[in-house]
């Protein structure tokens, strides 16, 4: 491993290592069933409508949809002729379409990623986006109002970026994508996840709305973090101050949901895992003034919120809180670094 890896996500990782995000008494998870479909083994994107889960696999060679009933049982499928490259997330529009997000990428090397479309019957429209700033891993895919899509980037350093089109999405595309800021993760100590908490703990490993658009949730390997929406403005919303819930204890938490009365919905890849529930979760949030404009020189932006200028370096976080046990961070990251460098590329 080069020297110089290690120093650039150690100082990233200890910028992202800081105290609890928001005050809140979520409830706890709690079990729903657990999903022994070994076809939705690599369980990574999910959605809610009040009656049945819809779920997307990690990968795939189709464009996949998999219906799931309230005890985990696959009911059906709905599949389109797309073949996607590496697909990490799921959203749905207000029309019942599907939106998949093909955007994984672990090397860091595609030229383009690409969100596909699909509709309750299977039919299934490409859209391919470029970055301006080159490659990223982005593992969350929000969808406002309006149905603009949001990319957020699965950041080691801890600054997850967010990014949307440029203009109107035209398909196949690409279109164009840009930065329209970064939601900076702190480090918490809920156990969980592939990799130790302080690396899994600032991965962002998935999104969801409310069915309404009152509230979207982050979430990493081992919390999510809920923020209160106001006038369907998605970006100022991630400008707030979020309330964490804890998802403890899940192998590899990468799915996360709404349901229509507000409880949050988790789920984690492998087989034999559970889809879990945390009651009432978004009545921990309420609805707030968008933030004030920032100053010509901005503040380091608050635990879990948005730094909506552009920065020079990855998340822009000078001056955060440092970690004492630098010899072992040092170790953790290089055990992170090797674990998803071993992950599946496909």
């Amino acid at each position: 491993m080069r020297a110089s890896v290690v120093g650039v996500l150690l100082v990233g990782l200890l910028a992202g290592f800081g105290g609890a995000t928001a005050s809140a008494d979520p409830n706890p998870p709690v079990d729903a069933c657990v999903l022994t479909d070994k076809r939705v083994a690599e369980l990574s994107g999910l959605v809610a409508d009040g009656e049945r889960w819809y779920a997307v696999n990690d990968g795939g060679t189709k464009s996949t949809v998999y219906v799931l009933t309230r005890d985990c049982v696959v009911e059906r499928l709905i599949s389109g002729p797309t073949d996607p490259y590496d697909v990490e997330d799921l959203a749905r529009a207000q029309d019942g379409t599907f939106w998949l997000s093909d955007t994984g990428d672990n090397d860091k090397k595609r030229e383009t990623v690409a969100l596909i479309a699909l509709t309750p019957a299977g039919k299934t429209t490409l859209y391919r986006l470029t970055y301006p700033d080159g490659p990223h891993d982005t593992e969350a895919l929000l969808l406002d109002r309006d149905n603009v899509p949001y990319l957020i980037t699965k950041n080691p350093l801890g600054s997850a970026e967010i990014y949307r089109p440029a203009g109107t999405l035209a398909s196949p595309g690409p279109t164009a994508l840009e930065r329209v800021g970064a939601v900076r993760m702190t480090g918490t100590d809920t156990q969980g996840g592939p990799v130790p908490p302080l690396v899994g703990s600032v991965l962002v490993t998935g999104a969801a709305s409310m069915p309404d658009g009152s509230a979207v949730a982050l979430r990493t390997y081992t919390d999510a973090y809920l923020y209160a929406v106001s006038d369907g403005d998605l970006l100022a919303a991630l400008g707030k101050e979020p309330v964490r819930v804890p998802l403890p204890n899940e192998q590899q938490g990468e799915a996360i949901a709404f349901e229509p009365d507000g409880t949050l919905v988790s789920a984690s890849e492998g087989t034999g895992q559970p889809i879990r529930t945390v009651a009432g979760a978004a009545g921990l949030i309420a609805p707030s003034p968008a933030p004030a404009p920032e100053p010509e020189t901005p503040a380091t932006p608050p635990a879990g919120g948005i730094d909506l200028g552009a920065s020079d370096e990855p998340g822009g976080q000078d001056g955060l809180p440092t970690l004492p046990a630098i010899g072992l961070t040092v170790v953790i990251i290089g055990g992170a670094l090797l674990f998803l460098r071993r992950r599946r590329t496909r």
